[in-house]
């Protein structure tokens, strides 16, 4: 892969790893709180172990990965808090997923020799 390809392809695994996170965390928030069939805590733990092994998918050191991973978690909750909760992001939200992503850039992207 190209060195112009990584950060595309790093922050669409990041995407990925937060949706796989979300959905697993949120399918037993549904069972508990909404009364959902007890049945979608099997899909929510499949996204819960998907979540995991998406992680150890990039060639970064695990902690540099993890703390990368938080800015993305926290940007992909505020689209999801828009597009699954229905409520849309006020400005403070967009601030505080910019500057996560920001953190992200200065993490995962920064120049190290």
């Amino acid at each position: 892969m190209s060195a112009a390809a990584e950060p595309l392809r790093s922050l669409l695994l990041f995407g990925a790893t937060a949706l796989a996170e979300i959905v697993g965390c949120y399918l037993p928030w549904l069972w508990i709180n909404q009364r959902a069939q007890a049945w979608v805590l099997l899909p929510a733990a499949a996204s819960l172990a998907l979540f995991a092994w998406l992680l150890t998918l990039h060639p970064h050191a695990a902690g540099r990965v993890y703390a990368a991973y938080g800015g993305v978690y926290i940007a992909v909750a505020i689209l999801w808090l828009w597009l699954i909760d229905g409520l849309a992001p006020d400005r403070w939200d967009l601030i505080g997923a910019g500057i996560a992503l920001a953190g992200v850039a200065v993490i995962y992207f920064g120049p190290r020799g």
